[in-house]
């Protein structure tokens, strides 16, 4: 019989290589992203302090005018801006991206893009 591949565990396996070199700090926080089918979400990590400083997704309701209607990467790329803003606003400047074992294009570029232009640097 041929063996079903199971890309989750494949990404999985892959998020856990990519954690073993990368890691936030208080002066640096990693960015995380995760995305489902239908949703995203992102937030901001102190792994010194295992604590969520900033988080951002696709459910909130505070969103919901601004992504109503819109393609999964045009609310990739809203959802990079909200999460920079909010990140400038907890006077966070520089952080590390961690793409989550997902490859760095579609909603998951987006993102960066996103909170690159909107003023993050990573």
């Amino acid at each position: 019989m041929i063996k079903k591949i199971d890309k989750n565990s494949i990404r999985v396996n892959r998020h856990k290589k990519i954690r073993l070199n990368l890691a936030g700090t208080s002066e640096r926080p990693r960015l995380c992203v995760y995305r489902s089918s239908s949703n995203i979400y992102a937030q901001i990590i102190d792994d010194t302090k295992g604590i969520t400083l900033v988080s951002a997704s696709s459910l909130e309701k505070a969103l919901a005018d601004s992504i109503k209607g819109k393609t999964k990467t045009e609310v990739a790329t809203v959802i990079g801006e909200t999460i920079a803003k909010r990140a400038l606003d907890a006077n966070i400047k520089t952080v590390v991206f961690d793409r989550a074992g997902y490859l760095y294009t579609g909603r998951v570029k987006a993102i960066a893009d996103a909170a690159r232009s909107a003023g993050l640097e990573f």
